[in-house]
């Protein structure tokens, strides 16, 4: 059902909340506003605009930085008054450089009703961060870091490295060490993220197949 702009629900201030969320992850990129006028244009250019709040003026992603962000789809809630856009980002969301601008964590003073204390959920995260920042690393390239070093080196340096990570992971384990098969595990999950983002593989991608072989 296609809905026309001026039958969406704005605020009192001529405002809807957009979320950006990245087309191939689905990753949460940022949560910004739009008014009639930078909906019209994002849907014309194929670009997205907002409407700044503080500066109170349109602004088009990715202007002065270049990290433009081409829309795949928008798509309007059940009620009417939210957006999702779905992205092609040309590099980071975040005006900190990070992918997302949701990549900070909130310290919690008690445990939530029922939380476990495996940490499985939270390796989960930690992968998909480490994830968003080593594609950044992809983008941007920053001088001094090991992850732009092996990027500038190529495929067959990270399976190479990958290579050798699985095998001290091995010894690791033959040799009953739990902090050492802890702290090689790392090291191989870090380099095995490095490669997908290399190969343009994403986490849900593996997780698909994961889940498919579970069934």
């Amino acid at each position: 059902m296609m809905i026309a702009i001026d039958d969406l629900k704005f605020d009192e201030r001529g405002l809807i909340p957009a979320i950006v969320q990245d087309a191939s992850t689905r990753q949460v990129l940022t949560l910004a506003y739009m008014n009639r006028e930078s909906l019209a244009r994002t849907l014309e250019t194929g670009e997205t605009w907002f409407w700044s709040r503080s500066r109170l003026q349109l602004w088009h992603k990715g202007e002065t930085s270049g990290h433009t962000q081409a829309v795949i789809d928008v798509r309007l809630d059940c009620d009417g008054d939210a957006l999702t856009v779905l992205v092609a980002p040309q590099g980071p969301a975040c005006h900190t450089g990070a992918v997302s601008c949701f990549h900070n964590g909130i310290a919690a003073t008690g445990r939530l009703p029922g939380a476990g204390t495996s940490g499985a959920s939270d390796l989960g995260t930690v992968l998909s961060d480490l994830y968003s920042l080593v594609q950044s690393r992809q983008w941007e390239l920053p001088e001094g870091s090991y992850t732009t070093y092996l990027f500038n080196e190529g495929l067959d340096k990270i399976l190479k490295k990958i290579g050798e990570e699985a095998a001290e992971t091995i010894i690791a384990a033959k040799n009953q060490d739990g902090v050492a098969l802890a702290n090689e595990s790392a090291d191989l999950l870090y380099h095995l993220i490095v490669l997908f983002v290399e190969r343009a593989l994403t986490l849900a991608e593996v997780g698909a197949v994961l889940r498919e072989r579970r069934k």
